[in-house]
């Protein structure tokens, strides 16, 4: 059976790359899979400082985000992770399992905790992967939809499932990172060496899916490019090669048949066109997002059914590792 898990953090705003590198990959997946189950992973969120009310507030916005994408409740599971216990319960144990120098190698805390100090980062951040993995493996997860980025911590997940059931007998399925090679991956606007991010210092890195059409229009104006002005991909034009990567993926066409339609014009023109297909793709999801979004009554009782669901399979994996280690009566 093809069982699918991921999620996504509540913090700041969902963008296009989010979109395209993973909840548009998940509403396929839903339709493939035998149990598909997506979260709003807001335990991860609070590894870094969240204003309250806002992280309320951004739970339900991811959570009509997924609906208004096309994540169906009738095929998947849609909950908060925080309203599961069993994900830090888990978590814990496994902690147990987790070797020091296994989460000091990973480059996302290497990344984040640079931004302060080591000294000053949250354990929660440290402790971060160990926490994913209780996520996926919490629902006999066969394959997980991420980036290249968090490849890492699905491969920890994998070496946490293998040594528990070595050491305690077969308990874990062993999940399999899902990467989704035909989606270029989606860089910043404002640098092309690293990716669109929701953290970005910059609103000018990205274009939030929620963005309107000046908003949009003025970042993709300000979008850096390169100081040739031939419109073309090329490992010496990052810049200009990631805006026609997200071109091909909000339109219809491939990147060589954008290449043909603005060869010989200029950046300007280019841009201009971007900005309208992007705005044009992002509409129907726009529309839809406002509708269940007034809704909030509706929208917290799919989470709550969304819950009741994924209590059923959290509950069952846990007794049963807590078994193998032998606590409780």
């Amino acid at each position: 059976m093809k069982k699918v898990f991921s999620g996504i953090q509540p913090s700041g705003v969902i963008h296009l790359g989010n979109y395209l590198g993973a909840i548009k990959q998940w509403v396929e997946l839903q339709d493939e899979a035998d149990q598909a189950v997506f979260c709003i992973v807001d335990l991860h969120a609070i590894t870094v400082p969240q204003d309250p009310k806002t992280l309320k507030q951004n739970i339900l916005s991811v959570a009509a985000l997924y609906l208004a994408a096309g994540i169906d409740p009738n095929k998947s599971i849609i909950f908060v992770q925080s309203s599961r216990p069993e994900h830090a319960e888990l978590a814990w144990i496994l902690n147990t399992v987790t070797k020091m120098g296994e989460l000091s190698r990973m480059t996302q805390f290497k990344d984040k905790s640079q931004k302060t100090s080591i000294e000053s980062a949250s354990v929660g951040l440290f402790d971060y992967p160990v926490l994913m993995a209780a996520d996926i493996l919490l629902y006999g997860t066969t394959h997980v939809p991420v980036g290249e980025d968090q490849k890492q911590h699905v491969e920890l997940a994998r070496d946490l499932a293998l040594r528990f059931n070595s050491r305690y007998g077969t308990t874990f399925t062993v999940p399999e990172p899902l990467i989704r090679r035909e989606s270029a991956r989606i860089m910043g606007l404002d640098d092309p060496a690293k990716k669109m991010s929701k953290s970005a210092q910059s609103a000018l890195n990205y274009i939030a899916i929620l963005d309107d059409a000046e908003t949009i229009a003025n970042k993709i104006k300000r979008a850096v490019t390169d100081s040739e002005s031939e419109i073309k991909v090329g490992a010496e034009k990052p810049a200009i090669t990631n805006l026609l990567n997200i071109f091909a993926e909000v339109s219809d066409q491939s990147v060589a048949e954008i290449e043909q339609e603005f060869q010989g014009k200029n950046y300007g023109q280019f841009k201009k066109s971007l900005a309208e297909a992007i705005v044009a793709y992002l509409k129907p999801i726009q529309e839809k997002y406002d509708k269940i979004i007034q809704d909030e009554d509706s929208l917290k009782k799919i989470l709550e059914d969304g819950s009741r669901r994924a209590k059923i399979l959290a509950e069952k994996t846990l007794l049963d590792v807590k078994e193998k280690i032998g606590l409780g009566l």
